[in-house]
């Protein structure tokens, strides 16, 4: 899973609460948690650039040799 992915998505879930709170002060609280995980989808986008499928991810796995089975 693409960590962007998931933070954008636990900030729509947050802001859907805040849609459904009856209490301003609840409300606050979710929308300040959805702008938190914007943010942190936002640092993950710079960090962690999406790889493209023209770019092959080499392994690092050593080769197995037959007389290790």
């Amino acid at each position: 899973m693409i960590p962007s992915e998931e933070f954008l998505r636990h900030a729509a879930e947050c802001e859907h609460m805040a849609r459904f709170s009856r209490d301003p002060q609840s409300r606050a609280v979710w929308h300040g948690m959805a702008e938190r995980w914007n943010r942190c989808a936002e640092l993950a986008k710079q960090y962690n650039p999406p790889i493209h499928s023209e770019t092959k991810v080499k392994s690092r796995r050593k080769p197995s040799y037959a007389w290790a089975h």
